[in-house]
C-alpha cells in the first residue's frame, strides 16, 4: 500500500528537504576551499545554495499560487547558479571529482524535482482560471 505523507509545512518537501541536503553539503565541500576564495566563490556558491530551500520556504508562506510558482522559479535560478558556479570551482581544480559528481547528480534531481512541482502548480492556477 502506497501511503501519501501530508504535506502540512514546507519542511514536509522533498524540494526543500533536497534543497536543505545541498546547502549542508555546500558547507561541508567549501570549508578546504582557499582562503583567497572566502569572500570570492566560496561566499557566492554558499549564498546561492541557501536561496534554494529559502526561497521554496518563503514561496510556501506566500498567500497565492501564483506567488509561491515564482519563488519556485527563484529558487530554480538559484541552483542553475549554484550549477555554474561549482563547475567553475572544477575548472579551477577546487573540488574533488567526486565531490563535483555528488553535487552535480543532487542538482539535476533537485532540478527535476522544482521543474514538476512548477509545472503542478501552474497547472493548477490553469485549472482554476478556466473554472
Amino acid at each position: 500500500m502506497n501511503k501519501q505523507k501530508t504535506i502540512n509545512t514546507f519542511k514536509d518537501l522533498l524540494i526543500w528537504q533536497k534543497g536543505m541536503d545541498i546547502v549542508l553539503d555546500i558547507y561541508k565541500i567549501v570549508a578546504s576551499f582557499p582562503a583567497e576564495e572566502k569572500f570570492g566563490l566560496t561566499s557566492q556558491i554558499k549564498r546561492c545554495a541557501i536561496s534554494i530551500p529559502s526561497n521554496i520556504a518563503e514561496g510556501w508562506g506566500r498567500n497565492s499560487s501564483g506567488s509561491y510558482a515564482q519563488f519556485l522559479k527563484i529558487a530554480r535560478g538559484s541552483l542553475l547558479e549554484l550549477e555554474t558556479q561549482i563547475i567553475i570551482a572544477n575548472k579551477l581544480s577546487l573540488l574533488k571529482e567526486n565531490e563535483f559528481e555528488k553535487l552535480s547528480n543532487i542538482i539535476t534531481e533537485e532540478s527535476k524535482m522544482l521543474n514538476a512541482f512548477i509545472k503542478k502548480i501552474e497547472i493548477s492556477i490553469l485549472q482554476s482560471n478556466t473554472n
